[in-house]
């Protein structure tokens, strides 16, 4: 039978790829970005007594009304933010599902979206199924987002941008200028956006998650996408959502309804329950940044140059003074040869560029990262 793809160019990912490889040589994985470590207790109680209580057919739709309410509260109290719950909030199936949801129902054969490079590995997959063609635009040498080439790169076809911060991979997070260049450029072109704000979350330093759902005129025409799988250490659960103003919403939930319909019930009903306490993600930025700067400190006695993230729980280290050779070979060589597995950078590159770098995740316990630290400070000796 002859199957003609809609996605000739894409493989296995590399996430899928670097975890199976540890796993074989039982590396430890600070590569696919998954905590090691288990949720709060009273998030599983909340959802065992969901089941116990007969949560567990068909919820509406858009999501279960207390969880919408739940975070429309959240949006709120940490943005100073008001939405509808009825109208402009729904739940998803992971923040995967929201993004491709949200280009299927905005782009149409032949437009073009922006995307930033490097980038996450769905957008453009997600984009070519929508019909649509990606427009990569690399940022700057030190990871800052490059305006004069993102307006130079916009056209007839442009239809929407892909924002991302706090960003994977590179740990950095936009500004308040960077909010404003975002706000003149779509109005200008009258484009859409959509936020990937999965790591909302995970700003360090006293530093500011700047949400694009919080612009006045950025809010009337964006996406705004979060994950609880994320922020609450259940990234299996895969429950997500997205924040719209009423029209995209009403386009996004037409094919919510047909790609998953609806997410798993007692999920949705342990979620609200567990909202009605804001400190778990209130107090989540310290949690991280105790694990990041240990990280850091430890990576200091390896002949790697890490750079120091602002938001997220990944890093991305250089390793040019140990090896010459391309990051894919060197984070195999990594996971086989000194048991600590990585994510090569020129995976979020649709260029392929090698610049000696690869991304760790440090979401693990602190005796994870101290062993993987004990191992990568081998490096010197093996080179």
């Amino acid at each position: 039978m002859n199957i003609e793809s809609k996605l000739p160019s894409v493989g296995t990912t590399i996430f899928t790829v670097m975890s199976a490889l540890a796993e074989k040589h039982s590396a430890i994985n600070l590569g696919q970005g998954f905590p090691d470590f288990d949720c709060d207790r009273r998030l599983v109680d909340a959802v065992a007594e969901a089941m116990a209580a007969g949560h567990n057919q068909y919820p509406p739709m858009a999501g279960v009304p207390a969880l919408r309410e739940a975070i429309a509260r959240k949006i709120d109290r940490v943005h100073g933010v008001s939405c509808d719950p009825a109208n402009e909030v729904t739940v998803t199936a992971g923040a995967t599902q929201a993004l491709l949801t949200a280009l299927l129902a905005v782009v149409r054969t032949g437009d073009e979206v922006i995307v930033i490079e490097p980038v996450y590995d769905s957008y453009r997959p997600g984009i070519e199924l929508a019909g649509g063609r990606a427009v990569a635009v690399p940022m700057t040498a030190d990871y800052r987002i490059d305006w004069g080439r993102i307006e130079a790169a916009v056209g007839r076809a442009t239809r929407a941008i892909m924002v991302n911060s706090p960003h994977n991979p590179t740990g950095t997070v936009m500004d308040a200028d960077d909010v404003e260049r975002l706000a003149e450029l779509v109005e200008r072109h009258d484009l859409v956006v959509i936020s990937d704000e999965v790591y909302e979350h995970m700003v360090f330093d006293g530093g500011t998650h700047r949400s694009i759902g919080a612009h006045p005129s950025l809010r009337e025409r964006s996406f705004v996408i979060s994950s609880f799988g994320k922020t609450f250490h259940v990234t299996g659960w895969k429950v997500g959502y997205c924040v719209a103003p009423a029209a995209l919403t009403a386009e996004f939930r037409k094919v919510h309804q047909f790609n998953v319909f609806t997410v798993n019930t007692p999920m949705q009903a342990g979620l609200a329950a567990y909202l009605e306490d804001p400190a778990p993600y209130l107090g989540l930025a310290d949690f991280y940044q105790a694990r990041r700067d240990r990280f850091l400190a430890g990576l200091e006695s390896t002949a790697l140059r890490a750079r120091r993230c602002e938001g997220t729980y990944f890093v991305v280290c250089d390793y040019s003074a140990i090896s010459d050779i391309g990051d894919a070979d060197f984070c195999r060589w990594l996971t086989q040869e000194i048991g600590v597995a990585a994510v090569p950078m020129s995976a979020f590159r649709s260029d392929g560029l090698d610049e000696r770098r690869i991304r760790f995740c440090f979401a693990k316990r602190e005796q994870t990262l101290d062993e993987a630290v004990a191992r990568l400070a081998r490096l010197a000796d093996a080179r």
